[in-house]
């Protein structure tokens, strides 16, 4: 029997080295795919992609930005969503003064002559404080930003956040809700008021860590998806 397709998709400014422990450590009890997730003018144009080319029933999880694009794969098409994970994410709206400032951040980063990418200032806001001294770690999600560059981060931070309470509220799946003890930019209290609206699902906080869980703590993420495949 073939092993189901795990579809994963990375945040904002990220790419498949953000799964690359996930990835490996996931083959014996499914099929890992990491989608694209850098070129779409809305949320609902990145899930259409990420869904033509999907098998016809698949697992999904989503980080940060691509829990976003995730949970409008189930807006469009449920019954092909075996089970969802959902992790460092929000189902929140934007308010219209933090798109605006999103997209001041976006204008900024096009006409700056040296894109930074993960700088000393966002490691601050996106690792927990233990991490934020792990110069391995630092190195290695900079490499990753500065790989997409400009036009990726851009194009990305300008789309507006959508409302999606009412789809996690319909869901009819195994769901895991996952985030860092010390998330400070999607917080664990926000998760866990994302668990409580969705039947079913199974809360994970993972200490040690702040947003970028996959990279911060890769054992303890691989192992709460693991859990969630097999249930």
């Amino acid at each position: 029997m073939a092993l189901p397709q795990l579809i994963l998709i990375p945040g904002r400014l990220n790419d498949d080295g953000l799964w690359r422990h996930q990835v490996a450590a996931l083959a014996d009890v499914c099929r890992p795919v990491v989608a694209d997730v850098t070129r779409g003018r809305s949320f609902a144009e990145l899930a259409a992609s990420v869904l033509s080319m999907a098998e016809d029933t698949f697992a999904l999880a989503g980080f940060s930005f691509g829990g976003i694009v995730a949970m409008d794969m189930v807006r469009q098409a449920p019954e092909r969503i075996s089970r969802l994970a959902l992790l460092d994410t929000t189902m929140m709206p934007d308010t219209p003064e933090t798109l605006a400032a999103r997209r001041k951040t976006a204008d900024m980063a096009e006409r700056s002559t040296r894109f930074h990418g993960f700088s000393d200032q966002l490691a601050g806001a996106y690792l927990s404080p233990q991490n934020r001294e792990n110069a391995a770690l630092v190195a290695e999600i900079r490499a990753m930003t500065e790989r997409l560059g400009a036009d990726v981060f851009a194009r990305q931070t300008r789309l507006p956040r959508p409302d999606n309470r009412d789809a996690l509220a319909a869901l009819d799946c195994p769901v895991l809700v996952a985030c860092g003890e010390e998330d400070m930019l999607t917080t664990p209290k926000s998760h866990r008021e994302m668990a409580a609206l969705t039947p079913g699902a199974d809360l994970v906080m993972i200490p040690n860590a702040g947003h970028m869980t996959p990279l911060e703590q890769p054992e303890a993420m691989t192992q709460a998806l693991r859990n969630w495949l097999e249930a």
